[in-house]
């Protein structure tokens, strides 16, 4: 089995999981003092999560509408607070499969995203510093913010193309094209 085979075997069975807890449809809702900063460290009234696994186990229930963040489970739905996204995308890696790029990130706790239709990149500019915000969607509306070294990484991996004039740094996946933003900005 290959590399990219066994990335895609792990994000199917993580799917299927998801795709059950779409079903569930609690009574009770409230909140919990529960925010996920910026850097995507986990809060809970103000103390940070010491146990990663807590944290992974929350991730997996995590669940936005509209803006709002809950945590679902089949009895509970509790609204969190959440700064920026849920998750940091602090790995990337490249990957060739029969003549194709595949652009694989990881984020913080541990999730494989394939970037492709479904898992797009899109960049953002931040309205007060006027600097790039990169994210790629994860699933339901759930995106993660690309850390800055992550970015530099996939900026190495970029190719510059020219349209109007103007050069490109763009990446592809799984047949997809992805633009970075202008090499002129």
């Amino acid at each position: 089995m290959s590399q990219l085979d066994q990335i895609l075997a792990a994000i199917r069975s993580s799917e299927t999981t998801q795709a059950a807890r779409r079903n569930w449809n609690p009574g009770y809702q409230g909140e919990i003092d529960i925010r996920i900063a910026a850097d995507g460290n986990w809060f809970h009234q103000g103390r940070p999560f010491r146990r990663d696994s807590m944290v992974k186990m929350f991730a997996g229930i995590l669940r936005r509408e509209g803006d709002d963040y809950f945590l679902v489970t089949p009895a509970e739905k509790l609204r969190i607070q959440v700064d920026d996204a849920p998750f940091v995308a602090n790995l990337v890696e490249r990957i060739e499969e029969k003549g194709q790029q595949v652009i694989v990130f990881t984020t913080n706790t541990g999730e494989q995203i394939v970037v492709d239709r479904d898992h797009p990149i899109r960049i953002d500019i931040d309205a007060n510093t006027s600097q790039p915000r990169p994210y790629v969607h994860i699933r339901e509306g759930l995106d993660a913010l690309i850390s800055r070294s992550a970015f530099y990484d996939l900026l190495n991996l970029a190719d510059e193309t020219e349209r109007n004039g103007v050069a490109y740094l763009s990446i592809s996946s799984m047949g997809e094209e992805f633009e970075l933003g202008s090499t002129d900005e």
